[in-house]
């Protein structure tokens, strides 16, 4: 069965830096797109970053871009989510998932159990 497992998470005072993975097992995950979002208390769910089967196309949600880079290695089949200069409102429990589909499609079809980034000020 389809596994993604997170880790990395914490807690950090702003200004300071993460580094999340995400291990993936029972997809072909050198053909999926991968992604990253993330869910603080009381809001929706929102997109982060994606990228796509190869590593060669990514996509950011704007208040990280430049911030944040997401990263993948189709040998461990593990993609990675660096977040630097964490503001407290990037405090949420962060989520991988994975997707079937093509880079235009915004569904994924896989998801992890989550992990905590707490930033304080």
């Amino acid at each position: 069965q389809v596994q993604l497992v997170e880790s990395g998470g914490g807690l950090v005072q702003a200004g300071g830096s993460l580094r999340l993975s995400c291990a993936a097992s029972g997809l072909p995950f050198s053909s999926s797109k991968m992604g990253w979002f993330r869910q603080a208390p009381g809001k929706e769910r929102e997109f982060v970053a994606a990228i796509n089967w190869s590593g060669g196309t990514t996509n950011y949600k704007g208040s990280v871009k430049g911030r944040f880079t997401i990263s993948r290695d189709n040998a461990k089949n593990t993609v990675n989510l660096q977040l630097n200069s964490l503001k407290p409102e990037d405090t949420a429990v962060y989520y991988c998932a994975a997707a079937s589909g093509g880079w235009y499609d915004s569904s994924y079809d896989y998801w992890g159990q989550g992990t905590q980034v707490t930033v304080s000020s």
